[in-house]
């Protein structure tokens, strides 16, 4: 089993904070898949990603183009932003999308992929992301729990704990 965290994340700014110092631990041909209900912060976090990964271009959710590509400007790998929540047959329709870029080169950060992308990587980094007060009509200063779960050999011995620094004072990391 590979690196696993819990992280307690107190505000928007906070999540994308831990975008960029995730960015910091991501290396090409690694794919992120990113969970949670709408307004969860996945877009928040993939904002903080790109920015740490010094891309182009502003990240937004790619709802309604399935897949966005934000190339690097600092000559690292590309972020390859996904949406997956229209794809039905997943991975080959990943393959149809005809992304002007090398996925094994890229970061792949997927939102709403489950059970449609796993395939694309034997290593990948889960991250869920949930409101800690529950309910949907809370708003978006409530504080998030961000589990971070990295499977295959890719995430052995990552200290996914160490980016509890990026959260800030109060940040409650556990390891499971």
């Amino acid at each position: 089993m590979g690196a696993h965290t819990t992280l307690s994340v107190p505000t928007p700014e906070r999540m994308g904070a831990l975008g960029g110092r995730l960015a910091t631990l991501l290396r090409p041909g690694d794919l992120v898949l990113l969970s949670g209900e709408l307004g969860a912060g996945k877009t928040t976090l993939t904002r903080g990603l790109g920015a740490g990964l010094g891309v182009r271009g502003a990240v937004t959710s790619p709802t309604f183009v399935i897949a966005r590509v934000h190339p690097s400007l600092v000559g690292g790998p590309a972020l390859v932003h996904v949406d997956a929540y229209r794809l039905g047959g997943g991975l080959d329709e990943m393959e149809d999308l005809d992304l002007d870029v090398s996925l094994p080169e890229s970061v792949v950060v997927v939102e709403w992929g489950e059970g449609k992308v796993e395939d694309l990587s034997e290593s990948r980094l889960e991250v869920r992301i949930e409101r800690a007060l529950g309910g949907a009509d809370q708003d978006d200063s409530d504080p998030r729990q961000v589990t971070l779960t990295g499977l295959g050999s890719r995430w052995d011995g990552v200290d996914l704990a160490a980016l509890a620094e990026a959260v800030g004072p109060g940040a409650v990391a556990t390891d499971a």
